[in-house]
């Protein structure tokens, strides 16, 4: 101990005399019978070495935690290594909160005492480089990723990742889902990752409300490299945290804000201010942020920002104004929910001509997504590839055509919720949206109706390789016949809880693809049959990898006809269907079938006679979906567990 503090002195206990000139004063530490006397030399100590007890002086064992934190911190700061530390760290919570707190500018490398020991080290016997300088490299790296999710989100933890990780590559990702526990995390545990952590980059906070201001502060002040920042559902933090995060984390490219309700525009203009780089933005439900923190925002960035989701803000039409304008570097843009936005602000968006390179567009209910708005943004869009439009309760076939027609470079359109759209909308956009539409999708848009009339002589869409109908009721076999036609080269096919359908319009559909369909997804139409399942199984059995016969009326009849043409089948949904034991033995009987997810949820009468069939499909399954299953025992899933140890068994 006296080495490490540089003490040296005598070990007399009182050299030259008494050191007191007036001997009245040295008669103050006389103690009664007692032939020693205690000079001032020294303060006192906090705990004393000696005990008196029954005449004598017993000395106590001597212990190391008697030295205050100041001498602890110290002592801890000038050990060589990072696993020297780790090791002290899990002594005590004492001793874990005193190293946590060296910040990695504090460490000493005794690189004058130790010059001998660290030349030695650094080369073996073979002119090979040591552990020691293997570790120094290594740190700091912040490759290694820590996650803590409800009562493991403590100050202990974060104070043991903060020194565990320093000398194993250090911290580069942190994410922590808070939970209501009292033991939640505090600024305490945030600057042990501050200090102990200079290499984070990527740093999560998701419903904590114990965690302010200070506390973001000092991981602003400590982790210079970040780059990532998500902030959800954590109301104590204020514009005073970004002032923070922009002052000392300039190389900050993503920013996701959610919930926070004191967050403002402020915050966000500071951002804009430092943080040249800024490419990802995404901000939720944060009542203070209006137009002038999502105008500096764009502005700002205009050259780097690339991705921008805006949800259930206070912004106006003078938003989508800047972002039309200075947006030219964005690709992905997403608007939910904006009460305030009229049509003005989308025709302004797309005449702005700033939007060049926007590849995808999402917009979910916006009252301002209108027939005029829309159309202006696939006209000032050229590079538009996915459009996704949900709950827009103004737009029409006429703007959905107008769209479809003006975005020539569209290659995924999705409808959802948009009750103005009809048949002569659904078939003008297939038909108008040129030479690259891949994919058309319409979920739950109840406008639409079975045709009445067949349709006049149309150029059939060559480059259509994806059709989604779901849960579009009125959506009947007049216009899959239609669809057979227009789209020879499907190759997925999905027509979900589509009550109106039966074989008469799927058939037509399934013998008209010519390429081959790979991806087959019929739930929840009720009326299809086995022949169904037949003409599938024959004409496109040698290219099928996922069907979808959830809720169908087939029986084992298509199991047959499965297991004998379908052998790249994967994926195969069975579930509430009206299969029997047979059924299950004969999809068995056929190899090589290379199943890996099977599913016969709700079949009541596949029994435990199945397990046999069971088990020799096993041999590739990785998923077994027996729930509802009401013939099949408790005991024959047990033994088919013990079987199928690869294979993920629901019962």
């Amino acid at each position: 101990m006296s080495k490490l503090f540089a003490f040296s002195g005598s070990d007399d206990f009182c050299p030259g005399g008494s050191i007191y000139p007036n001997r009245k004063e040295s008669s103050l530490f006389f103690y009664p019978n007692q032939d020693v006397y205690f000079p001032p030399c020294k303060r006192c100590r906090v705990s004393s070495p000696f005990v008196f007890a029954g005449g004598k002086f017993e000395q106590k064992k001597p212990s190391i935690e008697i030295l205050p934190d100041e001498c602890l911190f110290e002592i801890f700061r000038r050990l060589p290594g990072g696993q020297e530390r780790s090791t002290c760290a899990c002594v005590s919570k004492r001793w874990l909160t005193l190293v946590s707190n060296i910040r990695r500018d504090e460490i000493d490398d005794n690189k004058t005492t130790q010059a001998s020991d660290l030349e030695y080290e650094s080369t073996d016997k073979k002119g090979g480089v040591s552990s020691e300088d293997v570790d120094s490299d290594v740190e700091g790296d912040g490759y290694l990723s820590r996650s803590l999710d409800g009562k493991k989100a403590t100050d202990v933890r974060l104070a043991s990742i903060a020194v565990g990780t320093a000398s194993r590559g250090g911290l580069g990702k942190l994410f922590i889902r808070g939970s209501k526990s009292r033991y939640g995390v505090t600024t305490v545990g945030l600057r042990a990752i501050s200090r102990g952590c200079p290499s984070l980059r990527v740093f999560s906070l998701w419903n904590l409300s114990s965690v302010g201001d200070e506390g973001l502060c000092e991981i602003a002040n400590g982790c210079h490299q970040l780059e990532k920042l998500d902030l959800c559902h954590c109301p104590s933090i204020t514009d005073k945290s970004l002032l923070a995060v922009a002052k000392g984390c300039t190389n900050l490219t993503d920013l996701t804000i959610e919930g926070c309700a004191n967050i403002g525009n402020e915050g966000l203009q500071a951002i804009a201010r430092s943080c040249p780089n800024l490419k990802y933005v995404s901000i939720k439900d944060c009542p203070l942020v209006g137009d002038q923190g999502v105008a500096s925002l764009l502005s700002s960035a205009s050259y780097s920002l690339t991705k921008v989701k805006l949800q259930a803000l206070s912004i106006t039409d003078v938003s989508l104004a800047v972002i039309g304008h200075y947006g030219k570097a964005v690709t992905d843009l997403s608007l939910t929910s904006l009460p305030n936005v009229s049509e003005k602000g989308f025709w302004v968006m797309g005449n702005g001509h700033g939007l060049q390179k926007l590849k995808s567009f999402t917009v979910t209910s916006c009252r301002g997504a209108t027939d005029l708005g829309l159309e202006a943004v696939g006209k000032g869009c050229p590079n538009l590839k996915q459009l996704c439009l949900s709950k827009c309760p103004f737009l029409s076939d006429k703007g959905l055509s107008s769209l479809a027609k003006a975005a020539s470079s569209l290659e995924c359109l999705q409808l959802e919720e948009c009750h103005r759209i009809t048949q002569f909308g659904f078939f003008c956009s297939l038909i108008n949206c040129g030479a690259k539409l891949k994919v058309i999708s319409f979920a739950n848009c109840l406008g639409i109706k079975d045709l009445n009339s067949g349709l006049p002589p149309l150029s059939p869409c060559e480059s259509l390789r994806s059709l989604s109908i779901h849960n579009c009721p009125g959506f009947g076999d007049a216009s899959l016949f239609a669809l057979g036609k227009l789209c020879p080269h499907l190759q997925h096919v999905e027509l979900c809880g589509l009550h109106g359908i039966t074989d008469a319009g799927v058939l037509p559909l399934l013998e008209s693809c010519e390429a081959g369909l790979l991806k087959v997804n019929l739930s929840g139409c009720v009326n299809l049959s086995d022949k169904v399942v037949q003409t599938i199984s024959n004409l496109h059995g040698w290219t099928l990898e996922l069907l979808n016969l959830n809720g169908c009326k087939i029986s084992d009849a298509s199991l047959v006809a499965i297991g004998e043409n379908c052998q790249l089948l994967t994926d195969l949904d069975i579930s509430k269907c009206t299969i029997t034991d047979s059924g299950i033995a004969a999809l068995a009987h056929f190899n090589p079938i290379n199943l890996q997810i099977l599913s016969v949820s709700g079949c009541s009468m596949v029994s435990d006679k199945s397990l046999p069939s069971l088990g020799k499909l096993g041999e590739t399954l990785l998923g077994l979906n027996l729930q509802q299953c009401k013939a099949i025992s408790s005991r024959a899933v047990e033994l088919l567990t013990e079987q199928l140890w690869r294979c993920d068994i629901l019962f």
